[in-house]
């Protein structure tokens, strides 16, 4: 039967209610004066309750004082924060109250004893707590009231805004998408418990870690030193994830492996080995080695984004400058994964990362990164489809800011432009044989490295056509934009600055930045970040059978196949099922048919920058 719930009535004006306890010292009421932060920077007026009149001064200062820099990631104007000793003052009108009092649970469950009797009937009551499953504080709560009630535990924020979920046995279904939203609203991270747990999601693989760690430590196997030291290269820079590295070994793999420990150590295999038999190795789910996937589900799949729209299976760079708190080396690769609403982050810190590409057969990833624009700096990197293993081809040092990459499976070369370089390289994959293939001028020169008309920005190559296309975008949104191409093969005894072979197909645009040749029908695509009308636009026009056009054609002689993008940037194409996907510095990424109808928004977030994009 349908759950007759219903959200509590006009909650937008209603407020929330955050309840500490001073008795228990600074760590409560540092918790409950940031929860309050998050609340209030939603837009929604905070009542903090509790005994003590410095921790309640404490906590309005902390919120007036914050509350700013916590609504810069949520976009709204921050609600005002009030202080109460008294309970049903603080309580009487809030639609949401988060109990954050001592972890001792009579005191806890005399605390929603009260709640329930003060607190409108609609109003949902939640708490904070991490030792304590909320079943166990229901012992003077009506059974109405069991079905509002849920844990929300945050851990600290600002610097990490995960919350995590889960019921108290009786909790209505519907209040998990309402509170996930309403999270998501205050800018926290959601995550729900599917079912009761003592310790959560996160705690309990925190848990799991500190026994191993220490086990290592008391059998004399390592240092601290040493398990941090990895713990940073493989989970932190490396970005290995548990599930995901999982599949990626082999779930036969990983049950082998535990079989030995379960052998050794005397350990039950019931939630491990034949956890994985039962549900996922007796199917043939063997991870991504396998056609029915694993834990995840097979890579052909496609991702349910923003709960509508459908994409393939897609890595996409943000370049870090739009995050809350920006900075060179704030850069991501992240991946849009099966049934997955939100990216998972395979490699952070990265230095304004710009393009990206994957070889197949391989099944490694490449991507450039541009560094500080103007220095030699640049670099050039690859490593697994999943983060791992990551490799630097180009170190800092050699190249200026590289843009766009594009990879020749068949050759196994890379080809990428170097902006402020002037330039466009290709080399093996492994990094040998770095090769100028395009030289505009000398970038030490300062004329020549501030005339932008020589910057190179987009790359793609066509080994069908024997053809390599580069844009040089011009000024800003400056109508100068141009695409060349060249032969593959410099010109015997010529060179990068020399060479013969070099056309210009089309001049004129707008800003022309990334490209894409579909080689099956001659087409050349582009995105353009230039000037409305004409720019912010996806492009493209008919090449010849050599991969040329018959004369340099400027604006009007091209289609426009699709435009309001905002400041577009990377492009790939998906022939086979007949799409384009599309990204750019607004935070957007896009989906349209190949002549640019049915155009559809596939994921948008104001706190990202995307710029390269890939197929897995």
């Amino acid at each position: 039967m349908a759950s007759l719930w219903q959200p509590p009535l006009n909650y937008l004006n209603r407020p929330v209610a955050v309840l500490g306890a001073g008795v228990l010292g600074r760590r409560i009421g540092r918790q409950c004066s940031r929860l309050s932060c998050i609340w209030a920077s939603a837009g929604y007026n905070v009542k903090i309750r509790d005994p003590s009149a410095q921790q309640r001064a404490d906590g309005v200062a902390y919120v007036e004082e914050n509350v700013s820099s916590y609504a810069q990631k949520t976009g709204k104007t921050p609600g005002k924060a009030e202080a109460f000793e008294d309970m049903q003052a603080a309580v009487s009108d809030a639609w949401l109250v988060i109990e954050a009092v001592p972890e001792k649970i009579q005191l806890k469950i005399d605390t929603f004893a009260e709640l329930d009797a003060l607190t409108p009937a609609d109003c949902i009551l939640a708490s904070n707590s991490s030792s304590y499953k909320s079943s166990e504080m229901l012992e003077k709560v009506s059974a109405a009231r069991k079905t509002q009630i849920l844990n929300m535990h945050y851990y600290m924020p600002p610097e990490c805004m995960v919350v995590e979920l889960m019921t108290d046995g009786h909790t209505t279904q519907d209040i998990f998408p309402f509170m996930v939203e309403r999270s998501r609203e205050a800018a926290t991270l959601p995550y729900v418990a599917r079912k009761e747990s003592t310790g959560f999601i996160f705690n309990r693989l925190w848990a799991a870690i500190k026994r191993e760690a220490l086990t290592i430590l008391a059998q004399g196997v390592s240092v601290p030193e040493e398990i941090d030291s990895m713990w940073t290269e493989m989970f932190i820079k490396g970005g290995m994830a548990p599930c995901r590295t999982m599949d990626n070994v082999g779930l036969d793999t990983v049950a082998f492996i535990e079989n030995h420990y379960i052998a050794e150590r005397g350990l039950s295999p019931e939630f491990t080995v034949n956890f994985l038999q039962q549900n996922y190795l007796d199917s043939g789910k063997l991870g991504t080695k396998s056609g029915k996937g694993g834990l995840y589900s097979p890579e052909t799949k496609t991702i349910a984004t923003n709960g509508t729209l459908s994409a393939p299976n897609m890595l996409v760079l943000d370049v870090g400058l739009s995050a809350a708190t920006p900075s060179m080396s704030s850069g991501e690769i992240l991946q849009f994964s099966p049934g997955a609403k939100a990216p998972q982050i395979l490699v952070k810190g990265q230095a304004l990362p710009d393009g990206i590409d994957i070889d197949r057969p391989s099944g490694r990833i490449f991507w450039s990164n541009m560094g500080i624009p103007g220095k030699v700096d640049g670099a050039i990197y690859s490593a697994n489809a999943d983060g791992t293993d990551i490799r630097t081809l180009v170190a800092p040092g050699t190249i200026n800011t590289p843009k766009q990459l594009i990879v020749d499976s068949l050759s196994q070369e890379i080809y990428f432009s170097d902006r402020e370089g002037l330039s466009v390289y290709r080399c093996n994959f492994d990094g040998s044989n770095l090769e100028l293939l395009i030289k505009n001028g000398d970038f030490e020169n300062q004329e020549h490295r501030q005339d932008v008309s020589r910057w190179c920005v987009g790359v793609t190559v066509a080994p069908k056509l024997g053809k390599f296309y580069w844009t040089q975008k011009g000024p800003s949104k400056g109508n100068n934009g141009r695409i060349f191409c060249a032969n593959i093969t410099t010109p015997a005894g010529q060179s990068a600055q020399s060479r013969d072979d070099i056309k210009c197909l089309l001049k004129d645009l707008p800003e022309a930045i990334d490209l894409e040749v579909d080689e099956e029908t001659n087409t050349l695509y582009w995105t353009d970040r230039g000037e409305i009308p004409f720019g912010n636009s996806l492009n493209k026009v008919q090449l010849d059978g050599s991969g040329l056009t018959e004369k340099p054609l400027s604006f009007g002689d091209y289609e426009v196949l699709t435009r309001h993008l905002k400041e577009a940037i990377g492009l790939k194409l998906d022939t086979k099922n007949g799409r384009i996907y599309m990204t750019d510095l607004g935070g957007n990424i896009y989906q349209c048919d190949l002549d640019g109808k049915n155009k559809k928004v596939l994921y948008s977030d104001d706190f990202r920058a995307f710029t390269g994009i890939t197929l897995l």
